[in-house]
């Protein structure tokens, strides 16, 4: 799903790992600048991750401070 913000095309993409889900969210600006804000944190629902992933993509789009997610992925092994 592809959605708007002040002309920047927004991708949000969540994914499952393991019994949680991951956030993560791509954005083009008009410019034609692309931007990947790569993963934003682990969420115990697929919508918490969806809206967290908005939320950091329009704040991103508004120059505004990113969001911090309540948790952080567990570096891995």
């Amino acid at each position: 799903m592809v959605l708007y913000h002040r002309g920047a095309a927004i991708q949000p993409c969540v994914t499952k790992h393991g019994k949680a889900f991951i956030a993560r969210v791509s954005i083009l600006e008009e410019d034609g600048e692309a931007t990947s804000l790569g993963v934003l944190g682990e969420f115990a629902s697929q919508e918490c991750a969806f809206a967290f992933a908005v939320r950091s993509a329009t704040a991103f789009v508004d120059g505004e401070p990113l969001p911090r997610s309540p948790f952080e992925l567990s570096p891995a092994a």
